[in-house]
């Protein structure tokens, strides 16, 4: 069974989480400025590359709470999970 350590609550069950997608995307800041071409970019275009990728989760069946992890998307191994705000680690000094 997969394990993910959520920062609040420690390592628990994958069945606990639920993923939310890439991590680190910014709204846009002036949402009537927007045009539709940047709107369908910010809702549907995201990366989808092999490696290690930032990810948002939550822990659905514990504290509730969103965080965000750093995932090998070749051997689905967790590098590091980071709470939600908080920059994102270097790979290296994750490991």
């Amino acid at each position: 069974m997969l394990l993910i350590n959520c920062p609040w609550c420690g390592e628990r069950p994958e069945p606990e989480f639920v993923h939310g997608g890439q991590a680190h995307v910014a709204r846009p800041t002036d949402p009537s400025a927007t045009d539709a071409q940047q709107w369908a970019e910010f809702l549907y275009l995201r990366d989808n590359t092999r490696g290690v990728y930032a990810e948002r989760w939550r822990h659905s069946h514990g504290c509730g709470r969103f965080f965000n992890a750093l995932r090998d998307t070749t051997t689905d191994h967790f590098i590091a999970t980071y709470k939600a705000g908080e920059p994102r680690p270097a790979p290296e000094a994750a490991r």
